[in-house]
């Protein structure tokens, strides 16, 4: 496992979004060592909520969107496409007793070996 690349969920993102999450948003900062992946689905999912998450930060529009840009632009996102099937389809027999959705994180994991930030 390499701890210097760390596959992100969107739980994580969006707690990294909301206010009072100061921890979670110091890892993510510009000098944090770690490489930070997702799968391209969690740039969807953080725009899919951003109103939702904008209303739990008591944010404006325009400041959820300097936070998610400065979020998008310290996570590297990975083509689930380049996933093998063979992997995609253990990370769906891993997370389909949990949440289906995890399927591309969980996939993402398990092709890389690398640690899981997840909520």
């Amino acid at each position: 496992m390499n701890a210097d690349c760390v596959v992100v969920d969107a739980n994580i993102a969006f707690k990294a979004l909301v206010a009072g999450r100061g921890d979670l948003r110091d890892r993510f900062g510009p000098n944090t060592p770690v490489t930070f992946f997702a799968p391209r689905f969690l740039f969807v999912e953080l725009f899919r909520h951003k109103e939702r998450l904008a209303a739990a930060a008591r944010v404006n529009e325009v400041e959820m969107l300097e936070a998610l840009h400065a979020l998008v632009s310290r996570l590297e996102f990975v083509n689930e496409a380049n996933i093998p099937l063979g992997t995609w389809m253990a990370g769906y027999r891993l997370s389909r007793d949990t949440d289906e959705k995890d399927t591309p994180y969980v996939a993402h994991h398990v092709a890389s070996g690398w640690t899981a930030l997840d909520g």
